[in-house]
């Protein structure tokens, strides 16, 4: 009997394991929906935060948290409060972050830094094929990291997630584009579906690039000391 209930439980955590717990499928869907002027916006607006990201941090740090009120207004609304009206909900959300993410706006730097440097070391855990069960310990080492920097040197968290924010841009917009050109479309698809290091290469890839050149610029401005 003891033997039944070890390989009941044995077979358990190896189909847990096998499940996927990134939704790879759900991200594909959100690029190929792009139209071309979406895509070409992306890339556009993308690689100005990747490289000039400093300039425009109060804005992005705006947007940012704009949308995740968006998201915690609109399931309150739906889940807690139990109204019908999500889009009222999300709006409100969206104002009270936003309007809160100016006067704390080194907090809110601090905890997008932290954000980065978690979907950083996530995409590298996922990379590396480590069971996907446990991406979250991944994803909680780099928030840690990530955090910490932050708090300690202000401009590496602007950089940081600006450099993130700027590159996810680029890749969707980019990936869009191979997408709608027919030669390149089932190509794409195949990579993002069978190479796992695929996705968080493209992603870290540019990351790196643009922390090191904003570095550089943000060094050579009169705005040093942000």
């Amino acid at each position: 009997m003891m033997d039944y209930f070890m390989i009941l439980a044995q077979t358990a955590a190896e189909t847990a394991a096998e499940e996927p717990v990134v939704p790879i499928g759900w991200f594909w869907d959100q690029i190929t929906s792009l139209s071309l002027l979406e895509a070409l916006t992306f890339i556009s607006f993308g690689v100005v935060c990747l490289f000039y990201g400093w300039r425009v941090f109060k804005v992005l740090v705006v947007i940012n948290f704009a949308l995740l009120g968006m998201m915690i207004g609109t399931a309150i609304t739906e889940k807690v409060v139990g109204l019908n009206n999500q889009f009222a909900g999300g709006i409100a959300g969206m104002i009270i972050l936003a309007v809160l993410s100016v006067p704390l706006m080194r907090w809110s730097v601090c905890l997008l830094g932290a954000a980065a440097g978690g979907i950083l070391t996530a995409g590298i855990w996922y990379a590396c094929g480590l069971t996907e069960s446990y991406i979250w310990a991944g994803g909680l080492i780099g928030i840690i990291a990530g955090g910490m920097i932050s708090f300690i040197i202000f401009k590496a968290a602007v950089i940081l997630f600006s450099s993130l924010w700027g590159s996810s841009l680029v890749v969707v917009g980019s990936l869009a584009l191979l997408y709608l050109y027919d030669k390149t479309s089932t190509k794409v698809e195949d990579l993002v579906f069978s190479l796992k290091w695929f996705l968080p290469t493209l992603l870290i890839i540019p990351t790196a690039l643009g922390f090191v050149l904003q570095h550089k610029f943000l060094k050579t401005s009169k705005d040093y000391n942000l």
